[in-house]
C-alpha cells in the first residue's frame, strides 16, 4: 500500500524543496485532484460559434450552438436562449440533419416578440463529444448596435447515468457588432451626432457631408428603417440640413447623389436621441427616513424607455450639525459618488441630511430625487451595568430607574384607589337613594299639602319616592462669445433657520470659477460666494452657516479671469422658523413640538382611558335613571293632578257656601289660601294637567 508521505513528500524532499514549498504543492495538488473529483460529476458545456463578429443591417449570419460533453456520456440536452428582439430577428432555429440531437421531445420553438428559443430533445444510447453541433440559428440583423445572445440558467445536460443528472457546469455566450453597411455615397458626419453607436440628448439633428463640383444635387431621406429607398428627386446642392424636435429613438439618414445624370449608391447612418430623463422615482430609506441607525439602507430603482439606464449616482449633503461633524462629513459633499441599490452609506453622525440620487440614461441625462434623512439619538439608551442613557446627555443609574418607576406606579396605583373610592361612594348613594337637597325641599312641600288635602297626596308622594333614585354626575366629553451663465440643477428649497443650505449645477467650460449671489429681499443685503467646476464642469455649494429665517433670491456667474458671464436665472429660496435661540444656544421647535406632543399625548390617553372607564360604567346606569326618570314624571303628572282636583273640590264647596250666605272672614281667607295653592301646583304641572279619572283608575 502506498502512503501519502511516500508518494507526495519524499520525492519533494529528494528534490531539495523546504518544508514550507512542499506543504503548498501538496495542497495545491489535493485541490486540483479534488476540483477534478467535482468537475467529473458536472463535467458539460455549452456554447456558442462564433462567439463574435461583426455583421450589417439586413444581413443574415448564422450561430451554431455546441456541446462538449468533457468526455462523459450523456443522452438529454434543454437549451434556451434569448436574444434582443430589438436588434436580431432569428430566421430559422435548426438545419435539418445536422444535429446530434435524434428525438426532439417537442417541436423546437422561438419567439421574435420576446427574444426566446427553446431546444429540448434527447440522444438514445448517449453522445461523447467535444463539438457535437445541437442547432444552427440563422438571425436577420434588423437595427445597428450590440447584440447579446445568451444561455439561460434553464439550459440542462443530462448524463447518460439512469438517473438524469444535469451535469451542465459552463455556458459562453455571444457578442456581436450589428453595423450599417459601408457608406456607397457622399461621407456623412453630425456635429450634434457624431458616433452612431452612442444616444445624445439633443433632439435638433446636423447633418452634412463634403460636395464635389460634378454633383448636380443629392436626394436624402431621413426614417426609422435601417435600410431604405431614397427617391429620384434630388433635393438640392446644398451640403447640411438640420431636423429640428426629432422624436426620441433610433433614426437613420440615408442619401445619395446624382453625378452626370446618374444616381449613385446611398450611405446610411444611424442617429440615436433620447432627450427625455429617466423616470420619476422615490428614495426609501430602510429601516425610515428618522432613524437612529448610523447606516441606513437606500434603496432606488427606475426606468428609462429610450437609450435605457446607465448608472446611478449619489451625494449625501449634510444639513445640521455641529462644524466638527461637518467637517467629518465633508467627503460626502465634494462628487457625486457612482452607487448601485441598495446603497449602504458610511456610519453617518448625528444630523439631517439630504440623500440626492441622479439616475443616468445612455444618452447623458440624468433625473435627480432628493429624500431628507435625520440620524437622531435614541431616546433610551441601555449602558451595561451604569443605567439608561438619555439621548447621549445624562445616564441614569439602575437604582434611580428603580425608584422613579415604583413612583410613577405607586402614583398610577393610588389614583387607582381614589377613582375606586368614588365610584364606590356613588354607588353607596345609588344604593341608599340618597336624594340632592333639591328634592328634598320639594318633598318636605308635598308633606305639608299632605296635611292639607289629605292622605292621597301623600301616597302619590311615597310613590314618588320610591320611584325616584339618584345617579350622580355623568361622565364629561371631552462663447469667446459672451461667457455663459451656469445653471443650477440642485438646491434645497424646503430647509429651516436650522438646516444648512446648499446648491449646484453645471458650467459649459470645466474648472471655471462659479459666484454665487445670496440677496435677503427684506433687509437688502447680498453676500456673494465662490466655488469652482470640476473637471466634468459641475459645480456644488454648501453654506457655512445657518441662515435667518425669511425670503432669499439666489443668482450665479461664472467667471474667467476678469470676464464675467451674465446672471443666471434668479431661485427663490425660502427659510422657515423652526428654532428658536437662545444666544448661541439654539432650541429646535421641533424638540418643543416633540416634548408638546408628549405631554399631549399622554394627557390624551389619560383622558381616554378615565372617560373610557366611566362611560362603560355610566351608560348602563344612564339607561337605568332615564327610565326611572319618565316614571318620576309620570307619578309627578298624577300627583299634582290629584292634588288639584282634592283643591278644586275643596273650593267648589267654600264657592257654593258663598252662593247661600254670607262668608267669614276665616272662610275668605281660607278661599284665598285654596287659591293661592292652586296657582302653585298649575306651575308644577301647567294648564293641561294629568285627567283626573285617568288618575283615578290608574
Amino acid at each position: 500500500m502506498i502512503s501519502l508521505s511516500s508518494f507526495f513528500i519524499s520525492p519533494l524532499r529528494s528534490a531539495g524543496i523546504t518544508p514550507t514549498l512542499r506543504v503548498g504543492v501538496c495542497v495545491i495538488t489535493l485541490l486540483a485532484v479534488w476540483l477534478g473529483w467535482v468537475r467529473g460529476a458536472e463535467a458539460a458545456s455549452l456554447h456558442l460559434s462564433p462567439v463574435t463578429g461583426s455583421f450589417e443591417v439586413d444581413a443574415t449570419f448564422d450561430v451554431g450552438v455546441y456541446l462538449d460533453t468533457e468526455g462523459q456520456a450523456v443522452n438529454a440536452v434543454a437549451v434556451n436562449l434569448a436574444f434582443p428582439p430589438d436588434k436580431l430577428q432569428l430566421v430559422s432555429p435548426v438545419v435539418a440533419g445536422q444535429s446530434i440531437v435524434e428525438v426532439w421531445s417537442a417541436q423546437p420553438r422561438f419567439s421574435n416578440q420576446d427574444g426566446l428559443v427553446e431546444l429540448a430533445g434527447g440522444i438514445p444510447g448517449g453522445i461523447t463529444t467535444s463539438r457535437g453541433l445541437i442547432t444552427t440559428l440563422h438571425f436577420r440583423v434588423r437595427s445597428v448596435g450590440t447584440a447579446l445572445v445568451r444561455y439561460q440558467d434553464s439550459s440542462q445536460v443530462l448524463l447518460h447515468d439512469g438517473k438524469g443528472t444535469n451535469a451542465l457546469y459552463d455556458t459562453s455566450s455571444g457578442i456581436f457588432e450589428l453595423t450599417l453597411p459601408a457608406p456607397a455615397g457622399p461621407e456623412v458626419v453630425s456635429v450634434t451626432h457624431p458616433d452612431q453607436a452612442k444616444w445624445y440628448p439633443s433632439s435638433n439633428v446636423s447633418l452634412g457631408w463634403e460636395g464635389e463640383a460634378e454633383v448636380e444635387g443629392y436626394s436624402y431621406l431621413l426614417s426609422d428603417k435601417p435600410i431604405d429607398l431614397v427617391d429620384d428627386i434630388a433635393e438640392g446642392k446644398q451640403v447640411s440640413v438640420v431636423y429640428e424636435n426629432v422624436a426620441d429613438g433610433v433614426h437613420y439618414f440615408h442619401i445619395k447623389s446624382l453625378r452626370k445624370g446618374k444616381w449613385g449608391g446611398v450611405t446610411h447612418r444611424a442617429i440615436k436621441v433620447d432627450s427625455t430623463p429617466p423616470a420619476d422615482f422615490p428614495i426609501d430609506i430602510v429601516p425610515a427616513a428618522r432613524t437612529i441607525r448610523r447606516q441606513p439602507i437606500i434603496q432606488f430603482s427606475t426606468t428609462d424607455s429610450g437609450s435605457g439606464l446607465s448608472h446611478y449616482e449619489v451625494k449625501l449633503v449634510l444639513l445640521h450639525s455641529n462644524e466638527a461633524q461637518a467637517a467629518e462629513n465633508s467627503s460626502f459633499e465634494s462628487i457625486f459618488v457612482e452607487t448601485q441599490s441598495p446603497y449602504l452609506p458610511p456610519e453617518l453622525k448625528l444630523g439631517k441630511y439630504d440623500v440626492i440620487i441622479r439616475a443616468y440614461d445612455q444618452a447623458g441625462s440624468f433625473r435627480e430625487v432628493t429624500q431628507r434623512l435625520s440620524i437622531v439619538k435614541a431616546i433610551f439608551t441601555v449602558v451595561g451595568e451604569r443605567g439608561l442613557d438619555v439621548r447621549n446627555a445624562f445616564v441614569i443609574p439602575w437604582v434611580w430607574v428603580w425608584v422613579i418607576g415604583l413612583v410613577l406606579v405607586a402614583g398610577v396605583a393610588y389614583l387607582a384607589w381614589w377613582v375606586r373610592r368614588w365610584h364606590y361612594r356613588v354607588e353607596q348613594r345609588k344604593l341608599h337613594e340618597e336624594l340632592p337637597n333639591t328634592l328634598q325641599t320639594q318633598l318636605q312641600e308635598l308633606r305639608e299639602y299632605r296635611k292639607k288635602y289629605g292622605r292621597l297626596a301623600g301616597l302619590v308622594l311615597a310613590l314618588l319616592a320610591v320611584s325616584w333614585l339618584w345617579l350622580g354626575a355623568l361622565p364629561v366629553q371631552a462663447q469667446e462669445t459672451p461667457l455663459a451663465p451656469p445653471y443650477i440643477t440642485t438646491v434645497s428649497r424646503d430647509i429651516s433657520n436650522e438646516d444648512i443650505f446648499y446648491l449646484g449645477g453645471r458650467t459649459e467650460s470645466v474648472n471655471t470659477e462659479v459666484v454665487i449671489y445670496l440677496q435677503h429681499p427684506a433687509s437688502g443685503r447680498t453676500e456673494g460666494f465662490s466655488v469652482t467646476s470640476d473637471k466634468r464642469g459641475e459645480w456644488f455649494y454648501r453654506h457655512h452657516t445657518f441662515l435667518p429665517s425669511g425670503r432669499y433670491v439666489l443668482w450665479s456667474q461664472a467667471r474667467v479671469g476678469e470676464q464675467l458671464s451674465p446672471p443666471g436665472p434668479q431661485v427663490e429660496l425660502m427659510v422657515h422658523n423652526t428654532a428658536v435661540q437662545f444666544g448661541s444656544s439654539r432650541l429646535s421647535y421641533e424638540v418643543i413640538y416633540l416634548g408638546i406632543i408628549i405631554l399631549l399625548a399622554a394627557l390624551f390617553l389619560g383622558l381616554v382611558a378615565y372617560t373610557a372607564f366611566h362611560f362603560v360604567h355610566g351608560r348602563r346606569k344612564h339607561a337605568a335613571l332615564i327610565k326611572e326618570i319618565r316614571e318620576a314624571e309620570e307619578s309627578v303628572r298624577r300627583g299634582f293632578a290629584v292634588l288639584k282636583r282634592d283643591i278644586q273640590a275643596e273650593l267648589n264647596v267654600v264657592r257654593k257656601a258663598k252662593l247661600s250666605k254670607q262668608l267669614s272672614a276665616e272662610e275668605h281667607a281660607r278661599e284665598a289660601e285654596l287659591m293661592k295653592d292652586l296657582d302653585w301646583v298649575e306651575k308644577y304641572i301647567g294648564k293641561e294637567v294629568w285627567d283626573v279619572e285617568q288618575a283615578e283608575q290608574s
